[in-house]
């Protein structure tokens, strides 16, 4: 069933969603309010954008062009439709199109790429949800890690960034791959869901042939050691319906 629900922390924007997707999460809500977008940043792309909320956010915080690329259609329509909705499809694109075959049409093309990918790997003893829709935004069915370091490289520009979140149990598989890819990671921010708790998920920015410099920022908490709320996720958190990965 499609729903109109407000963007989190945007009282003025609203987001067409349809439950035999994905929601939106709250790692994308992270993604589009934590990465570091540049005034130089005049064109900026999000790889498996889903219903397009990172877009939609980010054009909330800064005049760039930006564009949303996804593989499923019907996301897609979705997403054209809550731009309409809000008056941003003059400065949003969604494009229906695998990440790699745009990667290899947009070469050198973007300041900034954006992703909140599938985060888990596929082998023999993979438990997969039933709804293919939900399975391919959970696991790297169609692109796996490497493909999407592989596709941000071609599409930015030197100097460019690369934003994304991701499972903190990776961190070291991510860096490596980046590196690999030409990418120098530049900044980490660990997200906790208490502050008795392990990190379970990172925001790691890079840069195109970047200089070797990295920061660790302040840590994201989202409940405090009682159970409730920080109010720094709360500013996150307002009138919201989201899947977690």
């Amino acid at each position: 069933m499609v729903q109109l629900n407000n963007v989190l922390g945007y009282k003025n924007l609203k987001i067409l969603q349809d439950d035999r997707f994905f929601s939106f999460s709250l790692d994308s809500i992270i993604l589009s309010n934590y990465s570091s977008i540049r005034l130089r940043d005049k064109k900026i792309v999000d790889f498996c954008t889903g219903n397009g909320i990172v877009p939609i956010i980010v054009s909330q915080r800064c005049v760039a062009d930006i564009y949303g690329v996804d593989i499923q259609e019907e996301l897609i329509d979705l997403a054209n439709k809550s731009i309409k909705y809000n008056n941003l499809d003059d400065r949003i694109h969604f494009i229906c199109q695998d990440v790699i075959t745009f990667s290899l049409e947009h070469l050198n093309e973007f300041d900034f790429v954006l992703c909140n990918p599938p985060y888990f790997k596929v082998n023999a003893n993979t438990s997969f949800n039933k709804s293919y829709n939900k399975m391919i935004a959970r696991h790297e069915i169609l692109i796996n890690l490497a493909q999407l370091c592989k596709c941000a490289n071609r599409v930015l520009k030197d100097n460019g960034v690369f934003s994304m979140v991701h499972r903190a149990d990776r961190l070291i598989e991510i860096i490596t791959t980046l590196r690999e890819y030409n990418f120098e990671p530049k900044s980490l921010k660990f997200i906790y869901n208490t502050c008795n708790s392990d990190s379970t998920l990172v925001l790691i920015q890079s840069q195109k042939c970047g200089n070797v410099g990295l920061k660790i920022l302040k840590p994201l908490f989202l409940r405090n050691a009682d159970g409730s709320f920080t109010d720094e996720y709360k500013k996150l958190q307002e009138d919201i319906i989201y899947d977690s990965k």
